[in-house]
C-alpha cells in the first residue's frame, strides 16, 4: 500500500484550489474560506486520518456555493486518485457518530459507482457564512466525484450545527472502515477487482472478478482518406 501525496490543482473564473491529500495521518491546514466548512473538514480529516492541505480562493462576494461545491469536487477527485493506491480495501464501511444530542449514521461503498443520498433535516438556513442546504451538496459533490456510494442520515437531533458536525465525524470513520486492507483476497482471487487505469493495483473486494475495459478513438477523417 503506498502511502503518496495527491496534489490537484483546479482553477476556473469562479474558484482557483490547491489541495494536497494524504491517506495517512498528519496534520491538516484548511482554508476554504468558509468557516464552517473549514470546521467540517477538519473534523472530516482527523478522524478519517487523513492529512489535508487546502487553499481556495472564491467568488465569495457571490455567495458561497461555488467556494463549496468547487472544493468538494477537488477533495472527491483527490480521494478517488489516491484510492487506486489502495490493495484490497474492505471497500464497505458503516459507522455512527454521535455529538450531544445528535446521532448521525454514514454507510459507505467504494464501489466505483457514484451515488449518494443525503438527510440531514436542518432547520435552519445556515451556520455562521454557510447556508445549510450548501453542506449536503458539499457530501454530494464529494462523494460523485470520488465515486463512491455514499448515505448519510441524520437520526437524532436539535442543533443544526451538532448535526452537521456529526454527519461529517461518521463519514469519516465509515471510510476509515472501508480503507481498511481486507485479508485474504488478493488480485489472482474471485474477489480481487484491479482498477480501471493500466499499472494501477487497488484492487476491490467484489464478486464480479476483475473487469477488463478498453477504449479506443478512431479518427473518421483519417479514416476517410485512407479509403
Amino acid at each position: 500500500m503506498k502511502n503518496d501525496t495527491i496534489v490537484v490543482a483546479r482553477k476556473s473564473r469562479e474558484t482557483d484550489i490547491e489541495l494536497k491529500l494524504g491517506l495517512f495521518p498528519g496534520a491538516s491546514d484548511i482554508r476554504s474560506g468558509i468557516g464552517f466548512l473549514d470546521h467540517l473538514l477538519t473534523s472530516l480529516a482527523h478522524h478519517a486520518g487523513w492529512t489535508v492541505q487546502l487553499r481556495c480562493r472564491g467568488d465569495l462576494e457571490v455567495d458561497e456555493h461555488h467556494s463549496a461545491e468547487d472544493v468538494a469536487i477537488v477533495l472527491g477527485i483527490a480521494f478517488k486518485e489516491a484510492l487506486a493506491d489502495r490493495r484490497n480495501p474492505r471497500r464497505f464501511g458503516t459507522a455512527y457518530a454521535p455529538l450531544d444530542e445528535a446521532l448521525a449514521r454514514a454507510v459507505v461503498d467504494l464501489s466505483g459507482r457514484p451515488w449518494c443520498r443525503i438527510d440531514l433535516g436542518f432547520r435552519r438556513e445556515s451556520i455562521g457564512s454557510m447556508a445549510t442546504e450548501n453542506i449536503g451538496h458539499v457530501l454530494q459533490s464529494f462523494a460523485i466525484n470520488a465515486g463512491i456510494c455514499l448515505h448519510v442520515d441524520l437520526l437524532k437531533g436539535e442543533n443544526d450545527h451538532h448535526r452537521a458536525e456529526a454527519a461529517f465525524k461518521a463519514l469519516a470513520l465509515a471510510l476509515r472502515t472501508a480503507l481498511l486492507p481486507l485479508e485474504g483476497i488478493g488480485d489472482d482471487q474471485p474477489g480481487g477487482i484491479g482498477a480501471v487505469r493500466e499499472g494501477v493495483a487497488g484492487p476491490l473486494n467484489s464478486t464480479k472478478g476483475r473487469p477488463s475495459i478498453v477504449i479506443s478513438r478512431i479518427d473518421e477523417a483519417e479514416t476517410g482518406k485512407a479509403r
